[in-house]
C-alpha cells in the first residue's frame, strides 16, 4: 500500500494511481534486480552490513530505473544487448593485449542515449620484455615424400 497517499484528501485519483504505479515499478525493479544479480538470502550479523546491503540494492534499482527511463527500454532488454560486449586477451611473441569486441549499432544507440562514451577498444597492452622476446622460427618445408607432421600420422591398416 502507498502510505499517506490514500488518506491525503488533496490528492487526485490520478495522483493516487500514479503512486500505486510507481510502487509496482519499484516492486518489479526489486524482483528484476534480485534475478539479474542472482541475489540469494544473505544474512548480515551487524547493523552496518544490513544498511550497506539495503543501500546497494536500492542504488541498483534506482540505476536500472534511470537507465530504463533514459532509453525507453526495459533493463532485461538492455542487459541482453550490453552483455554481448566481450573482452578477449591476445598473446603473441611481442606481448599481450586485451581488446573488446566491436560495438553493434544497438549498443551504440544505448551508449548515446545514456550519454556515455564507448568503452575503449584496447583495454590493456603488455609488451614482452626484450630479454624474453621469442624470435620467430623458420619452418622448412618437408622433403618430397615426407609427411609434414610425422607426429600426427597413424599406422595404416588394410581392410578386407
Amino acid at each position: 500500500m502507498v502510505r499517506g497517499t490514500s488518506s491525503d484528501p488533496h490528492l487526485s485519483a490520478e495522483d493516487i494511481a500514479l503512486g500505486y504505479k510507481q510502487l509496482l515499478q519499484v516492486e518489479r525493479g526489486w524482483r528484476d534486480i534480485k534475478q539479474i544479480i542472482d541475489l540469494r538470502p544473505f544474512y548480515h550479523r551487524r547493523e552496518d552490513g544490513i544498511r550497506a546491503h539495503v543501500l546497494l540494492c536500492w542504488l541498483a534499482v534506482l540505476l536500472s530505473q534511470i537507465i530504463e527511463t533514459s532509453t525507453g527500454r526495459t533493463w532485461p532488454a538492455l542487459r541482453e544487448q550490453l552483455q554481448r560486449l566481450h573482452v578477449g586477451t591476445f598473446t603473441g611473441p611481442a606481448g599481450s593485449f586485451r581488446q573488446r569486441t566491436e560495438i553493434t549499432p544497438t549498443q551504440h544507440r544505448i551508449f548515446t542515449e545514456l550519454g556515455l562514451p564507448h568503452p575503449p577498444r584496447v583495454l590493456a597492452a603488455t609488451p614482452q620484455p626484450a630479454d624474453q622476446h621469442q624470435p620467430h622460427r623458420l619452418v622448412t618445408p618437408p622433403s618430397p615424400g615426407q609427411h609434414p607432421f610425422p607426429q600426427l600420422t597413424a599406422p595404416t591398416r588394410r581392410l578386407g
